[in-house]
Order: structure tokens, then sequence, then C-alpha cells
């Protein structure tokens, strides 16, 4: 469905991308299969970005779904995603006590697309 909801957002079908979205976590709440949760959630508030309240309660969800996991990869998207949307509100130390302790954790790695992104970010912060 994650696949499905990509390819509605490539097509510039917004409303689809968020019902595929909704019908993945639905699934995943079915199933009890919620690995990919916090990475939905990170996506809902990414197409949200107009409303930046719901953006904010999906990355805050994925953070803390995350947390709950021990994915250390979806909370470092999920603390990239808000800190982004923290930073362009001016809240720029709440977006680096954020972010900054969620990258310290990583020991390798730092030449993924994910932890360049967040390093970028750290940096702007």
């Amino acid at each position: 469905m994650r696949l499905l909801a990509a390819g509605y957002g490539s097509a510039g079908d917004a409303v689809s991308e968020a019902r595929s979205l909704d019908d993945a976590l639905a699934l995943s709440q079915r199933t009890g299969e919620v690995w990919f949760a916090p990475e939905l959630h990170r996506l809902k508030g990414l197409l949200a970005c107009e409303d930046r309240a719901a953006a904010e309660q999906q990355f805050r969800c994925a953070l803390d779904i995350a947390r709950r996991q021990g994915s250390m990869l979806w909370q470092l998207r999920a603390a990239t995603s808000l800190a982004r949307l923290l930073r362009d509100q001016g809240k720029l130390d709440e977006a680096r006590n954020l972010l900054g302790p969620v990258y310290g954790r990583f020991t390798e790695g730092f030449d993924t697309p994910d932890l360049k992104q967040a390093a970028a970010m750290l940096d702007e912060l």
C-alpha cells in the first residue's frame, strides 16, 4: 500500500495518497504488523504540510511509535521531518534539541542519505 500511495503522490493525487496511507495504517493495526507504522505517520505528516498542527501531530506520533519500537531509522526520519517543521516555525533550539540526540546515537552509516540529511539539518540549526 505504501507503493500505491507513492504512485498516487507521483501522479499528484494527494487525496488518494492520503487514503492509501490511512488504509495501510488500518491494515497494520488489524494485522499487528506495526513495524512500518512510524514511517506511515511521517508520510501523512509530509502530506499535511499546509496544516502545520496536523503535520506536527503526525511527526510526533511517528517519533513516539519509533521510540517504543526501538527503531533508530524511523526515529531519525521522524525527528528530521519534525525538526524541519520546527525550523520553519523559527523554533531552532527546539529543533536542534530534538534532532541532535537522535542523530548522536548513530555510530555508523554516516554516508547514508538519511544520516546525511539529518547532518545537513543540524548544520542549518
